[in-house]
């Protein structure tokens, strides 16, 4: 056990208290559940689980010889199982959240709720309406006509449909305008002096 503790801090993450691991050596299984739901996982590599102070060690490869290449194979497992693990944990306790901002004279934004799901109506300066149909899994909010919430427990679907919504209008270089994120920040060029 002494070698677990000598493992580098990246190999290792951390649990909340509100959250309950449950781990089967023989299926090779490790169930998080939460507040807002549970995960499960495959794994590949071993690992120890220390209740005391709420920890889970990765180790960095089996205790069997092997060849190089396989090493790294299973490093880079580790590293990416490792940052699931993460965004995991972070799923199933917070809710998240993107805010796009439409910034542009005309630019807007309408939420539809059509009964069995919700429509986005795009107003992003075309001689077309742009409409777009939501996902179950996230819910959408506008505060303002100009302003629009992604949010869900879904990290990854979030991303995606945020950044599918934004490459309708993507923010040009010289005026500025176009779909933003929250704390995004545009360098404008200068354009050509007369």
């Amino acid at each position: 056990m002494n070698s677990i503790y000598l493992l580098p801090q990246k190999y290792t993450v951390k649990i909340p208290k509100n959250i309950s691991v449950i781990y089967s050596e023989n299926l090779k299984i490790i169930i998080l559940i939460g507040p807002l739901g549970k995960k499960i996982f495959k794994l590949k590599t071993k690992i120890y689980i220390n209740p005391s102070n709420n920890k889970i060690y990765i180790t960095k490869f089996p205790f069997i010889k092997m060849s190089i290449n396989r090493i790294k194979k299973l490093k880079t497992f580790q590293c990416t199982f490792i940052s699931l693990l993460k965004q995991s944990i972070l799923e199933i306790t917070a809710i998240l959240y993107k805010k796009l901002k439409f910034v542009g004279v005309g630019y807007r934004v309408f939420l539809f709720n059509v009964l069995p799901f919700q429509i986005l109506h795009l107003r992003l300066g075309y001689s077309h309406q742009i409409y777009f149909k939501l996902d179950k899994k996230i819910s959408f909010f506008c505060f303002k006509t100009t302003t629009l919430f992604v949010f869900g427990n879904l990290y990854q679907k979030i991303t995606e449909i945020s950044s599918k919504i934004r490459s309708y209008k993507s923010p040009e270089i010289y005026k500025g305008k176009g779909i933003l994120y929250e704390n995004e920040i545009i360098i404008l060029k200068k354009g050509k002096k007369v």
